[in-house]
């Protein structure tokens, strides 16, 4: 039980690390929270700071939530200990201690949770996000319709405990993309690749 709680706490300081805000702090750029849409993700960081500064931003948010899981595995931690630290790192991306408890919308966290819980999972999720973004050129609504189907995808491939904490991810997804959803509704949300 200890090493869980363990876990779950380091894996929760981990997924804190905005890849985001330390890459541009690094690079001289402006604070993501500060440009566009405000929000510290790849998307955002796409718009001001180019593609390697948004391509960089996805690995970091992917391998912070992917390296606590993979660790955990390792470890041994059981089916349920293994769902709570994939979502404790997610949830440290979404509220991350270290920036005053405003993080990104976590679509890359839960992507490298998977990819780390199980990869075909994973590789699904990103297909099916890749599929909707080429076609409609919306980051937000790929993350909507990805976050939707992704409960399925863990049910079907992998067990009932990974699906329940998949179905919380989810819900945190959409929360996290309700202002999205109304700029979609009005017909105002930016496009990929639109400054």
């Amino acid at each position: 039980m200890m090493n869980d709680v363990v876990a779950i706490v380091i894996a929760y300081l981990f997924g804190s690390l905005s890849t985001a805000i330390i890459i541009c702090k690094i690079l001289g750029l402006p604070d993501p929270r500060s440009q566009g849409s405000g929000n510290p993700g790849a998307t955002n960081v796409l718009r001001y700071g180019g593609k390697k500064v948004a391509i960089i931003t996805l690995l970091g948010d992917v391998l912070k939530c992917a390296i606590p899981v993979l660790v955990a595995k390792w470890y041994g931690l059981n089916e349920g200990g293994l769902a709570l630290v994939a979502f404790a790192a997610f949830f440290g991306h979404l509220y991350p201690v270290f920036f005053r408890f405003k993080g990104g919308k976590g679509v890359a966290a839960a992507l490298g949770c998977w990819l780390a819980l199980a990869w075909p999972v994973g590789f699904l999720l990103a297909v099916t996000w890749l599929c909707v973004a080429v076609i409609t050129r919306y980051s937000s609504l790929a993350a909507l319709i990805t976050s939707l189907i992704a409960p399925l995808y863990a049910l079907y491939f992998t067990n009932e405990t990974y699906a329940l904490m998949t179905g919380c991810m989810s819900c945190l997804l959409i929360y996290r993309h309700r202002k999205n959803i109304q700029n979609l509704y009005k017909g105002k949300e930016s496009k990929i690749g639109k400054k």
